[in-house]
Order: C-alpha cells, then structure tokens, then sequence
C-alpha cells in the first residue's frame, strides 16, 4: 500500500478518528481498548451458563465514543467494537457483517458528497485502523486470520496485534512473530506496514517507520489495574512469577502501537483512508453502479479511467468555486481598503483646510497688531 509522504507527523488540533477492532473471545481485545483510552470504553464479555454455551451467537457491530488527548491534541475517538466475531463455527456472516459496516460508512460519505447542499453536520464515520487480535497460540495463521486480512485490507487499513502475549516466552514470540509476517507475505496481505518514501521523508521518519514495521505484529499486554512498583503505581497484570508492565517496552509493545495510531501515524491513517481506500471503492461503486444501470449496454459503459477524468473534472469545478470565493473575498477587502483610503484622504484634506485656516487666522492677527 503505498505511503502518503510529508504528511505522517503533520500536527492538527481537534481530529475525529475511528479504529475497529476485531478478535475471537480471549484475544484480550476488550482490556487492550480499555487501557489505550484509560477508561471502560468496553464492557467485558459475561461468561454464559454451561447450559447455553452450545449455542451460537452473532456477531454485532458496536461503536463507542471517548475524548482523549495526545500531545496537546484532541482526539474524538470512535471504536467500533466487533463482539462475536470468530466465536462460530462458520463465521461467513462475520466476515460479510464488518466488510458491510465498513463499505455502508463509505457509501454515506459518497451520498453527503454528491448533495447539492451539504450537511454541516454531518459525520465522517469511515474507520481508519483495523486492529485484528491474533491467539497467542505460538504456530502460524489460521485460516480464519488469513481470510478475513485478506478480505479486509482492501476497505480498511489492516494492522494485525497480538493479544495477551506475555502467554509466549520472548523466544516463542520472536518465532511467532516471524511466522505470522511470512504468511501475510506469502498469502500477499496487503496490511498496514508504516509505508515511507526515501526520497521524500526525512531521515527521522524513516528510521521511525523501519523500526515500527520490523515490530509488526504488534505484540501487546492490557491492563485495567494499576500496582505499585518501586513507590510508583504502574499498569500491569501480576502472576506468581512477578509482573508484566503494559507500558514497558520490554514487556510489550502497547506504547509505540498506541503512540503510532493515536500520534505519529494517526494522519497517515487518515489520508490513506480517504485518498486510497475510498477513492478506490467510490471509482468501483460508481463503475458498478452505471454498468448494471436499465437499459444501460456495453457502448455506454463508463470504465476506470473515464471515470478518474470525470473525478478530476469534479476536482477541477470545486477548485474553481474555491477560487470565486478567494476573488469575491479578495474584491471585498479591496473595497473596504479603497473606502478606508477615501476616508483617510477626506481626514487628510480636511487637516489642511485646518491647517489653512488656522495660517491665515494667524496671518490676520499678525496684520491687525501692526
């Protein structure tokens, strides 16, 4: 996928950002979006009577919103939770049930941009980041997490986690890991893999995306409980054996996860989103949509590249609006200089009429006293 260069650290207050997270029951999805917000943005999953665990149940699409900030920047952050997905046997309609989600929010955007009059309230819902919560089961990819990256990636920004990794030792993620990133290479998953331009971005940025790639997938631990460690209370979860920080480095790798989505990345994310992603579906929607038209046939068919041209005909339009109003605005200002300037000259004129009249007042005097 390729990288929106020069834009990945751009700065902007007051942004909306939308992340999905996907995972079975036990990935540890639940704690994880609890501890990137610090609050009960979720609420865990009540354990079924024996009695009714045979049966099945649905997946559904539940958003949340929450107010954070990240250096100095206020993020309204929507997370569409996906609770039941990987928990049937045949999990079809899970998949059909996101990709719909995703594609419908699409779908508003492309309706509110073909209104004559736009809605000035309208809501931007299209998600940014999928996080997909991968078992530490320490073998490889299972089928399930091939098909739905696979299917996923095209609509949506694919970053695969690793939930609850402190289940491995070190050496069994590290194998893990390289395992996982040899499927998604072999299968040709096109995720998320913090893309840059070496001859645009600068050195720092680089550096920054090859050492957050080299990471991939990100390996996180999630904890809603606090412990004290050394006279400071830190997040972390606490086994016999001793503890496991979430916001050590050492332990895992939540803080540059959180810090790239939520910091660094979070424009990249966006951009991709609308630039690459949308634009993509809109051309194939627009495309299917006067392909299956009544009474439509094959001579009027409007392919790819019109319909790129007719994009930048639409591009081109908006420009050119954008430009009436810069002239309208630019003629207004230069009125009102020209009445100030009027208005300065009368003052200016009338000084000396002033100045005139006081002269040969003084003049007169001067006369009269000889």
């Amino acid at each position: 996928m390729p990288g929106i260069s020069g834009r990945r650290r751009t700065k902007v207050k007051g942004v909306q950002f939308t992340i999905m997270v996907v995972g079975a029951s036990g990935t540890g999805r639940t704690t994880f979006v609890n501890t990137l917000c610090e609050s009960d943005v979720l609420q865990h999953k009540v354990i079924d009577e024996p009695e009714n665990a045979h049966q099945e149940t649905a997946i559904r699409i539940k958003p949340a919103n929450v107010e954070l900030e990240e250096d100095g920047i206020r993020i309204a952050l929507t997370v569409v939770d996906t609770p039941g997905f990987g928990d049937n046997i045949d999990n079809e309609a899970g998949f059909q049930e996101i990709m719909t989600h995703l594609e419908r929010q699409y779908d508003d955007i492309l309706a509110e941009q073909s209104r004559i009059k736009r809605n000035p309230r309208f809501r931007d819902n299209r998600v940014h980041a999928l996080l997909y919560f991968i078992p530490p089961t320490g073998h490889s990819l299972r089928e399930m997490d091939i098909e739905l990256m696979r299917r996923l990636s095209p609509r949506v920004n694919v970053i695969p986690v690793i939930g609850k990794a402190d289940s491995l030792t070190p050496t069994e993620l590290k194998m893990f890991k390289k395992r996982i990133m040899e499927d998604i290479e072999h299968y040709d998953i096109p995720i998320y893999n913090f893309p840059y331009d070496e001859e645009e971005d600068d050195e720092e940025s680089i550096a920054d995306n090859m050492e957050l790639r080299a990471m991939l997938p990100f390996a996180v631990v999630g904890s809603e409980e606090e412990v004290e460690v050394d006279g400071e209370l830190v997040r972390a979860r606490v086994y016999p054996w001793g503890l496991v920080e979430v916001d050590n480095p050492n332990h895992s790798d939540f803080v540059r996860l959180r810090a790239a989505i939520l910091g660094s990345h979070l424009n990249d994310l966006k951009t991709l989103t609308e630039d690459v992603l949308y634009e993509t579906y809109r051309t194939e929607k627009l495309s299917r949509s006067v392909e299956t038209s009544p009474g439509g046939n094959r001579d009027s068919v409007i392919h790819p590249d019109q319909l790129a041209t007719q994009s930048v005909r639409i591009k081109e339009e908006q420009l050119r609006r954008e430009e009436e109003k810069l002239r309208e605005v630019e003629l207004r200002v230069q009125r009102e200089i020209n009445e100030k300037r009027q208005e300065l000259m009368a003052k200016e004129a009338a000084l000396r009429n002033l100045e005139t009249r006081i002269n040969s007042q003084s003049q007169s005097q001067s006369n009269t006293s000889f």
